[in-house]
């Protein structure tokens, strides 16, 4: 069984990602994508897929995870099992138990001061138990690199603090890369994407993880419209929370690239 977090920004689209995930095998499936079959095993997982039918698929924006207010015991927690289906290869099954960091918890990063009842969290998700982190970056104009590295920084002495530096697998992902400017480098994201725009966080965590435990991907929950037509499978509409994301076209929803993390964080190999 492999424990994972995942951590990011508010609004970097961590829970939408894992409602993908949850509601994968509901969907209409590309031929390309029919190597991975998702089963929901709780009922916090069962839920998300239902939220993904419910919300995403209707066309409207899924609300992000909250601190929750009772601490670590009102965590959700998704456990999945995967399938992965390859031609010349045996088939491989994947028990996977997700914990979602609200998007408050990264924001706390940039301070250094963490909440006791946050910092309680951070104990729970850098337990030995825990194989594997997720880190979500959507941004990549402006300041974004400065932006990350300082926070993540400070992420690092967590994982110095609660000594991980050298046993937790670190996967870091440029999210929503359907986006135009980001689409063509989302093939080999470490050259072409995190030292185009995010040198300075990407020189930051090689420094402090070690090179075995840490990779860079790209992936995008919502897609785009075809092999053909590549623009994003999504508009911005207000929401929730100010201006989310949505689905352009329901019909056409192929999420990219986002079981390679996950593959790599369980198996500590990547898919060939």
């Amino acid at each position: 069984m492999g424990n994972i977090f995942v951590i990011g920004p508010r609004k970097s689209g961590k829970t939408t990602y894992l409602a993908g995930l949850a509601y994968w095998s509901k969907r209409k499936i590309a031929f390309n994508q029919k190597m991975f079959t998702v089963h929901p095993l709780n009922e916090d997982a069962k839920y998300l897929a239902e939220q993904a039918k419910n919300i995403i698929v209707s066309g409207d924006s899924l609300e992000g995870t909250r601190l929750p207010l009772g601490g670590v015991s009102d965590l959700p927690v998704y456990s999945f099992q995967i399938e992965v289906k390859r031609k010349l290869h045996k088939n491989e099954t994947i028990n996977l138990v997700v914990k979602d960091a609200a998007g408050e918890l990264f924001d706390e990063l940039e301070s250094g001061f963490i909440y006791q009842k946050h910092e309680d969290l951070f104990q729970e998700f850098l337990s030995k138990d825990v194989g594997g982190c997720l880190i979500f970056l959507t941004g990549w104009q402006g300041n974004s690199d400065e932006y990350y590295a300082q926070k993540l920084r400070v992420f690092t002495q967590k994982l110095d603090f609660y000594e991980r530096t050298k046993d937790l697998r670190v996967a870091v992902a440029i999210t929503k890369c359907e986006r135009g400017e980001l689409w063509p480098g989302r093939l080999d994201p470490g050259f072409d994407l995190f030292d185009v725009h995010l040198r300075q966080t990407k020189l930051l965590l090689q420094s402090e993880i070690a090179p075995e435990n840490l990779r860079f991907f790209a992936l995008s929950t919502f897609g785009v419209l075809g092999r053909n037509d590549p623009r994003p499978n999504r508009i911005n509409e207000p929401g929730w929370d100010g201006e989310m994301s949505v689905l352009r076209d329901p019909d056409k929803w192929q999420p990219y690239s986002i079981f390679y993390p996950l593959y790599w964080l369980s198996t500590g190999k990547r898919i060939s």
